[in-house]
């Protein structure tokens, strides 16, 4: 982990004149055994280029947005949310609810592994069981409750809930099948997948992998022969690694980077609205009479943050500041307040609360969420300018922050996170976050610790319910509960962002910040 001094925020013409600069007298090291004579991929081969460490092509424990693309190149689930947000089958070619809280499931028929043997009802049944048994699991708490399987026949088989979980096509899209013999509660290293490529090599340390095609895929082949993957953390290598045409592929870019590589010959952007939330989360693990314990306390803090400010100069008009506990572009979400700048009343309400000199830590991870660094920096000095004494953590990918979300470690007071909804639909997003209850904090399941018993409550009775307006309806009235306990100091929602070379076709960016590898094409 780092420890980052307060400096001042870069202007955001000083970033551009760095990334100009740079770009004339850095190179990024060559990426081995994927560059051509001039360090560019070689024929048949694309190079992606990613803001965080992959360190598995499992997801029960690691799935951030870019990794989505990668994971479900290898590993696939029995449908996929494609565009529009729409549920798509892939290892099935039948999901639907038979019952209230019954769905019938058929495998589609000739699916298999890369070693020529049959995904099975079996590894449904083992796969349920192995995301279940992960303690601290993001996937796991999507779900209101996991589904129990019975088998039909050979391909067939439903899926039993003990309420109805009117969502679960979409939210069996996170569920990857493995062969049950090899399926551990933990984030498989290995193993054979049904997707189109397979992996070649590995280095999880390094976040470095090689894809080549799954010559048994039971789908149509990709154009695409091979697959590079790298890790490759500050954003001015990745920057001038797309620009000389190194890398292929880089994501969730900052809206400076953006600007620089806006209509340089051969780069082309995609750009699409975002179902992710970037928050700065309260910890809710604060004892009775800490003075975060007090939503008021909370409350008072977000006065101090210039939102409009943060989007406009930081964040350069790429991100809209949250107007609810989920982004509003998912299904069932509604507008539930606004984040109000207004630093008089933020000291106003501390000293009437009598937490005029509150100590409050920020931690976060590198590359989060774009211009991460840059946005805390600015937070803090809003903060200190209402008298609080603030101050920042930030840790390395790859390090021991999932311990300290989950409490097991050293203390904070803010989390810089961001939330991606996988489903494309609030319920999912509401019930990971908020969804909390006592059982699920003593194994630490819950999100920074966000317990409150009759807003679970609720949020599970509106997500069961079958009746999409009525559902609707309980889960508008949820959000503002939940927004009344002022879970975050700020929100913010920002733009879906890729750079590629111009050779990278039918990228096919999707909402949820990821794209289908296989139907990528090259030219030239």
């Amino acid at each position: 982990m780092t420890r980052i001094p307060y400096a001042p925020a870069l202007s955001r013409r000083s970033v551009l004149r760095l990334g100009a600069g740079a770009s004339a007298g850095f190179a990024l090291a060559p990426l081995t055994g994927c560059a051509g004579p001039t360090g560019a991929p070689g024929p048949g081969a694309i190079s992606l280029g990613l803001n965080r460490s992959l360190v598995s092509l499992d997801n029960k424990l690691n799935q951030f947005d870019a990794a989505v693309t990668v994971q479900r190149a290898v590993r696939q689930a029995l449908t996929r949310i494609g565009k529009g947000l729409r549920p798509e089958l892939v290892l099935a070619d039948r999901f639907e609810m038979t019952e209230p809280t019954a769905w019938t499931v058929r495998l589609r028929e000739g699916v298999r592994y890369s070693d020529g043997n049959p995904v099975t009802v079996k590894d449904v049944s083992t796969a349920l069981k192995m995301y279940a048994g992960v303690n601290g699991s993001f996937i796991v708490g999507l779900f209101p409750e996991m589904p129990t399987v019975e088998p039909v026949d050979e391909r067939t088989f439903r899926l039993h809930t003990k309420r109805p979980v009117p969502i679960l096509d979409q939210l069996m899209a996170n569920i990857l099948i493995s062969p049950a013999a090899g399926n551990r509660p933990e984030e498989l290293s290995g193993g054979p997948g049904s997707g189109p490529y397979v992996v070649t090599s590995a280095n999880s340390g390094t976040g470095e992998y090689t894809l080549a095609v799954n010559p048994r895929y039971w789908g149509r082949r990709p154009t695409v022969d091979r697959v590079r993957v790298r890790f490759v953390p500050e954003e001015s290598s990745r920057v001038v690694a797309v620009r000389s045409g190194e890398l292929d592929v880089i994501d969730t870019i900052t809206p400076d980077s953006a600007e620089q590589l806006k209509g340089l010959p051969g780069v082309r952007l995609d750009r699409t609205s975002g179902t992710r939330v970037n928050q700065l989360f309260f910890n809710f693990r604060k004892p009775r009479g800490h003075p975060l314990a007090d939503a008021r306390v909370r409350e008072a803090l977000s006065y101090a943050i210039d939102g409009e400010a943060l989007v406009r100069d930081v964040l350069t008009d790429s991100a809209q500041q949250a107007e609810g506990v989920v982004p509003l572009a998912l299904k069932g979400a509604v507008r539930t307040g606004a984040y109000v700048h207004d630093p008089g009343e933020a000291r106003k309400r501390l000293a009437a609360l009598g937490a005029s000199d509150l100590k409050v830590k920020i931690i976060w991870e590198s590359g989060e969420f774009p211009a991460d660094t840059s946005v805390m920096e600015a937070v803090l000095e809003m903060l200190r300018g209402v008298g609080v004494r603030a101050s920042l953590q930030q840790f390395e990918p790859g390090g021991d922050i999932q311990q300290w979300r989950q409490g097991r470690r050293g203390d904070w007071d803010v989390l810089g996170n961001g939330f991606s909804v996988p489903t494309g639909h609030a319920s999912t997003s509401l019930q990971g976050m908020y969804g909390g209850t006592p059982e699920k904090e003593r194994t630490r399941d819950t999100y920074q610790g966000y317990v409150f018993p009759r807003i679970a409550t609720r949020l599970a009775e509106a997500s069961a319910e079958t009746d999409e307006k009525t559902r609707n309806e309980r889960l508008a009235a949820v959000q503002k509960q939940i927004w009344d306990t002022r879970p975050c100091l700020w929100a913010f929602v920002p733009d879906v962002v890729l750079a590629r070379r111009t050779r990278v076709r039918d990228v096919g960016l999707l909402q949820l910040n990821s794209y289908d590898l296989a139907a990528v094409r090259l030219e030239g």
